[in-house]
């Protein structure tokens, strides 16, 4: 633990922390690269572009300032970012890497003088300690796993859908033959795609319940985006592909009497599809809601696998919103624009209902006031962001 005057040396640098924002962590990063640029392989360098990354960064940093003396109040973010830190397959020296830059910047941005340098470096100790601890117990937990692995191991596509006019799912199967490690239902890959000198890291969420065989994901195409590109536009069955193994602390976590209501837009029903699957297949006897938002029939995604997944459940409901559905779209949605909760709230009051969010930032900010309004406290929501982490 830290003592007394490194934490208040550490607390008195919050407000310098608050007024030089972001651009802190975009120093850090611009550093980070020029001098060390194979970590380049290992970020999502479009995450650096439109300073999604730095934002996260600093948010994080100014939260670890703020909580220094009462670490167990960031334990569940912690825990988020060593789940994605396996995923990249981080390494312990690597922090040596990132707290050197860090107090470099820190040094050049606000020149703080030496007692507070060396506070912040007590600071950053204890903070890679704990990710390199956690870190470790992941890796070998995943490796321990009936068909797990450490670090990356060979899989190739087997199979290719298409889903809808922007998303298709991959079915990935180890080359080796071999079975491959369960999951929880909400987890995601570490997808690392290599092609001549680039390599590419992206995280997917697995779209089935675990069957020891395969993996399933759903990828959506992004426009520029490397990764989404090329298995929308050049990959096919045969291609290799290395993998990391399920991570993530987005997850379903009920029990058999627990009603379920799971709420997704676009790409967000990923992580959905297989918490869906885990019910159906547990034949969950409670209440299942599925809600969710696409821009029309042509980008709705798995419907079909939806509701003959939901039929098998003894209590399922689903509501549909297109929010800018065409003529030829009638009697296949339930509401258009918005989705708007408020009329359903209904529905949503069932005691000890737990709610499970995945979308666009925006998306999930609007369901979450929505579910504020009817009652419902944070800690029966639960979401997952695609990309840095932001607060809902």
């Amino acid at each position: 633990m830290l003592d007394p005057q490194t934490i208040a040396t550490i607390k008195s640098t919050i407000p310098a922390l608050l007024a030089t924002g972001p651009s802190l962590t975009a120093h850090f990063y611009d550093r980070m690269f020029a001098h060390n640029p194979e970590l380049k392989n290992i970020f999502n360098m479009s995450n650096q572009r439109n300073g999604h990354q730095r934002e996260a960064l600093f948010n994080a940093i100014c939260a670890y300032a703020t909580h220094i003396e009462n670490l167990p109040v960031i334990l569940p973010a912690i825990e988020k970012i060593a789940q994605k830190h396996t995923s990249f397959a981080i390494q312990a020296d690597q922090y040596q890497i990132v707290g050197k830059h860090l107090l470099a910047t820190i040094d050049e941005d606000l020149s703080p003088g030496a007692e507070v340098l060396t506070a912040w470096a007590k600071a950053y100790g204890l903070l890679a300690g704990v990710f390199i601890e956690r870190e470790e117990e992941i890796y070998r937990e995943n490796q321990s796993k009936p068909g797990g692995w450490r670090g990356l191991r060979h899989f190739h596509i087997s199979r290719i859908d298409v889903q809808s006019e922007t998303i298709k799912s991959f079915i990935l199967t180890p080359t080796d033959g071999l079975a491959v490690a369960d999951y929880r239902a909400g987890q995601y890959l570490g997808v690392w795609l290599r092609r001549g000198c680039d390599q590419q890291i992206r995280q997917y969420s697995l779209t089935q319940a675990p069957n020891g065989r395969d993996y399933r994901i759903a990828v959506r195409h992004e426009s520029g985006g490397k990764v989404s590109g090329w298995l929308h536009q050049q990959a096919k069955t045969g291609d290799e592909l290395h993998l990391t193994p399920p991570a993530g602390d987005f997850f379903l976590n009920v029990n058999s009497d627990t009603p379920v209501t799971l709420i997704s837009a676009g790409a967000g029903q990923a992580p959905m599809l297989s918490m869906l699957d885990v019910l159906a297949r547990e034949k969950h006897p409670a209440q299942v809601r599925w809600f969710h938002a696409a821009d029309n029939a042509r980008r709705h995604a798995f419907r079909d696998e939806v509701l003959e997944k939901g039929a098998t459940l003894a209590k399922f409901s689903s509501h549909l919103c297109y929010k800018a559905p065409s003529a030829l779209d009638k009697g296949h949605y339930d509401s258009a624009g918005l989705m708007d909760l408020l009329p359903l709230r209904h529905e949503l009051s069932e005691p000890g209902m737990h709610f499970y969010l995945c979308g666009p930032v925006g998306f999930m900010q609007h369901v979450v006031q929505q579910l504020q309004r009817v009652g419902i406290g944070m800690p029966c929501i639960h979401y997952e962001i695609f990309g840095p982490h932001t607060v809902i």
